[in-house]
């Protein structure tokens, strides 16, 4: 049995496996040009692999279910719940979970729409699903694409912030 949207899924996932490990290239790189790893350089490359792993499970959770036949009304639901909670704990306590390793909170940016936009959407998608509307596979699959871009932004702003950095691996000052 073959679930709606399978090969935009799987195509979702490879693309977020190819991203995680981007971010791990990254980390490495820094190192490599004679800068030392500071506590953000860490913490940053760590959450965004964590959240990247929630998205690529995420993505491969309904074909799962499909191999055992499950209706495909509860296909999505057992998928957008096994997803959604994960996803909106991360997505929730980043800025305190930020403060408390580096010792400051994100960016604006970064919480309007890593924390803001990204935890809206995974909600909206959850209670959506969970509300039997029509169109689940769609509403699933456009959250999953709009939490990963949600962390390929951060991803991008967090690359600006790790790159100001001094190369001793001093912590920064907190951004203003």
């Amino acid at each position: 049995m073959e679930v709606k949207g399978a090969t935009y899924l799987f195509t979702l996932a490879g693309l977020m496996v190819t991203f995680a490990g981007f971010t791990a290239l990254l980390l490495a790189l820094r190192p490599a040009a004679g800068a030392r790893l500071s506590l953000l350089d860490r913490y940053l490359a760590r959450t965004v692999m964590t959240h990247i792993f929630v998205l690529t499970g995420g993505a491969l959770l309904p074909g799962l279910f499909a191999l055992y036949e499950i209706q495909e009304l509860w296909i999505w639901r057992c998928s957008a719940v096994l997803f959604a909670l994960p996803m909106l704990f991360l997505q929730v306590t980043y800025p305190l979970r930020r403060q408390k390793v580096v010792g400051y909170k994100p960016p604006f940016a970064i919480f309007a729409v890593f924390v803001v936009f990204g935890s809206t959407v995974t909600l909206a998608m959850l209670v959506y699903i969970l509300a039997g509307l029509p169109f689940s596979a769609a509403a699933y699959i456009t959250s999953l694409t709009v939490d990963f871009f949600t962390v390929a932004f951060a991803f991008v702003v967090a690359t600006d912030v790790i790159m100001r950095q001094p190369v001793d691996g001093a912590e920064p000052a907190e951004p203003r």
